[in-house]
């Protein structure tokens, strides 16, 4: 049974539109012209005064916010839509009253809104636009994970997914339900536990949804009348469900890539992000001397006593070791734009402040800086960091949109700027990173930071099969630098070449476990001064300039409207730590 919410569209203005484009094709077949040809200004000679043509509305144009529409209380063959979970799942709370409604938590996750996401939209559709004749490749491989139970139903109906015109973001679309409920409880819950799970063949978007309709969770003994007679599921008790293993099935993943002829290359793929593989060669995999899961940190355990994990039955057994379903991150960025911009995305219903704080924490635990030494001897200011990953994976992971970076100023002792590094414009650029002003360049790994054009960003920059830089991710076969932070535990010289270091930090004995030292080394003779102040950041971006100004080259009506969210984005970046020396002259 489907049960979908299904939007109409205005055949009135489509019959116009028709009638006055054959009225154009009459008109120029009897001498008329035009200099136009893209179809939306035609000017004829014949007319007093030149005609307008609207341009036929096709499922792809409409808005953002009638895409994002759809029916929260689906039911399709395997899965079941938010709202069905949230009758019981919702409005649970602690021993202390804390609300921990689960389902109004993950509304306002990442997780939720995967597909509502712009910049996802907009870069999915500059790959097609980019390698049009893979655009099937490309719908089946990113709607995986960002719309898995449209993409698994279709398997199921043996059809290809899709996902501009007439696919998934097409509310007439048959999958349109099931697509923009993102990564829903239905999904997660049901991912099984067979041959491939925990394996690279189960991971990149390979997991497995079966028949038998089993919600696995993480207690055993619990009452399964009420699922079963609601929503049609059994809810199982199974450990697969608390292992970093899970979050593999999406956060290790590899995808395809072309050569210079645009033909997808044999037998290869390219690690675009895998947050598993560096947790698992790190102090925090579960063998390792601090263990710690995806789940552990990204959805943290309550406290403070039992919770009863559903509103009925009323007289539920309490349960210890609640994990919120909040889903922490660091991507206050787009989170802040799916609030600044809710009629315009249909996101407006959805409380995002307190994730957005609660992220914001959160990421300040990620790293720290140290101040080694420092000293000024002979008018040259020296002070040695060291930069701190406190975390189970790269700093940072995932995307390789992604970038941290240092912010050094130095004052003299009456607010003179001695030296700054690392600024961050108001666009969102870094003031002397090279890729910022031209793409095809990037900016090195530093042992030592002499100038104010160079700047230590942690990043990761992607190359093709010509070894150049790309944006394109259909394009990339390689990464030409990565020096993101290493994990605890991490061997730089024993991993894979999946997770390993790429470019000048490859060859840095500094850059090694858990850390990267470096040294800034400044010329303040022209500077007058009793002592100098350096006042030290550690930022953070989810989608770096360089990123961005790639992405906005392409003409679609996804990008124009991301380009304009981006736009009047307030958030263009965070800071992970801070730190602070006086170097006496």
């Amino acid at each position: 049974m489907q049960n979908h919410t299904h939007h109409n569209f205005s055949l009135t203005s489509l019959h116009s539109t028709i009638i006055i484009l054959l009225f154009i094709v009459l008109l120029n077949g009897c001498g008329g012209s035009s200099d136009s040809n893209d179809g939306v200004v035609e000017t004829l000679p014949v007319t007093s005064s030149p005609i307008t043509l609207l341009p036929v509305i096709s499922p792809s144009e409409i808005t953002d916010s009638e895409q994002n529409e759809y029916n929260k209380n689906f039911t399709s063959e395997h899965f079941s839509g938010s709202n069905n979970c949230s009758t019981c799942h919702d409005d649970i709370r602690d021993n202390t009253g804390n609300d921990l409604s689960i389902v109004k938590d993950w509304s306002a996750s990442m997780m939720a809104n995967a597909a509502k996401d712009p910049l996802w939209k907009a870069k999915v559709k500059s790959e097609i636009n980019r390698n049009p004749q893979l655009s099937e490749v490309i719908a089946d491989k990113c709607t995986r994970c960002h719309m898995p139970m449209a993409s698994i139903e279709s398997d199921y109906d043996g059809k290809t997914a899709k996902l501009f015109d007439d696919g998934f973001l097409d509310p007439n679309n048959e999958r349109h339900d099931e697509a923009m409920d993102g990564v829903s409880c239905s999904l997660c819950h049901q991912i099984a536990d067979n041959d491939t799970f925990g394996t690279e063949a189960g991971m990149s978007g390979h997991f497995a949804v079966e028949e038998q309709r089993y919600i696995y969770g993480q207690y055993s003994d619990v009452s399964t009348r009420p699922m079963q007679n609601n929503v049609n599921y059994t809810p199982t008790y199974s450990k697969h469900v608390s292992t970093s293993e899970l979050c593999a099935s999406c956060h290790d993943l590899k995808t395809p890539f072309v050569d210079e002829s645009g033909t997808l290359v044999a037998d290869k793929t390219f690690p675009e992000q895998m947050p598993y593989s560096e947790w698992e060669a790190s102090d925090f995999n579960d063998k390792g001397p601090t263990p710690s899961t995806c789940q552990q940190c990204h959805m943290p355990q309550v406290n403070n006593g039992g919770v009863s994990i559903s509103t009925v039955p009323r007289n539920l057994k309490q349960r210890d070791q609640f994990s919120q379903h909040l889903f922490l991150g660091a991507n206050t960025y787009m989170l802040s734009i799916l609030k600044n911009n809710g009629a315009e995305l249909n996101t407006e219903h959805v409380s995002f402040d307190n994730l957005i704080t609660r992220n914001r924490e959160f990421l300040t635990t990620a790293g720290s800086i140290d101040v080694i030494n420092s000293s000024l001897v002979n008018d040259e200011l020296i002070f040695d960091l060291q930069i701190n990953n406190a975390i189970g994976h790269k700093l940072p992971t995932s995307y390789p949109s992604r970038r941290v970076y240092l912010h050094i100023v130095i004052k003299n002792d009456v607010g003179d700027i001695v030296f700054e590094s690392g600024k961050t414009r108001s666009n969102g650029s870094i003031d002397g990173n090279d890729a910022d002003i031209d793409r095809t360049q990037f900016e090195p790994h530093y042992q030592v930071i002499t100038s104010a054009d160079q700047v230590q960003i942690y990043e990761t920059v992607m190359g093709n099969v010509a070894n150049k830089v790309t944006y394109t991710l259909l394009e990339a076969g390689q990464y030409l630098k990565d020096n993101r932070i290493l994990p605890q535990g991490f061997n730089k010289e024993t991993v894979p070449d999946d997770i390993a270091v790429y470019g000048l930090a490859n060859i840095d004995d500094s850059f090694i476990a858990g850390k990267d030292s470096l040294r800034y080394q400044v010329d303040v003779s022209q500077f007058s001064g009793n002592f100098f102040s350096v006042a030290i950041a550690l930022n953070y971006q989810p989608v770096a300039y360089s990123f961005l100004q790639d992405l906005f080259e392409d003409e679609s009506i996804a990008v124009e409207r991301f380009k304009k969210y981006n736009e009047s984005a307030v958030v263009k970046f965070e800071t992970i730590a801070e730190q602070s020396i006086q170097i006496n002259r």
